[in-house]
């Protein structure tokens, strides 16, 4: 079961190559969505491996949670170059 979290780590490392990368903020906000769900799951298949409920309980709060911060943070930005 080890290698399914390895498949995962290396997974999330091609978004975090691709917002180093690219210089527009929109992409590196795109990666770090990606980034911010990958670890969600992540953390979600440790909770069943480890069979512990308040684990992914956390993961389901960053999962739902953790990407509308990051559209407010694009609403923001788009009010502040429309200007």
């Amino acid at each position: 079961m080890n290698w399914i979290l390895v498949t995962m780590i290396l997974a999330l490392l091609i978004p975090i190559y691709e917002a180093f990368q690219d210089e527009d903020i929109w992409q590196k906000m795109l990666a770090f969505a990606s980034v911010a769900t990958k670890t969600s799951i992540m953390i979600l298949v440790v909770s069943v491996l480890r069979d512990d409920w308040m684990i992914g309980v956390v993961g389901v709060i960053i999962l739902s949670v953790g990407n509308a911060s990051l559209m407010l943070l694009a609403q923001i930005l788009k009010r502040v170059n429309e200007s």
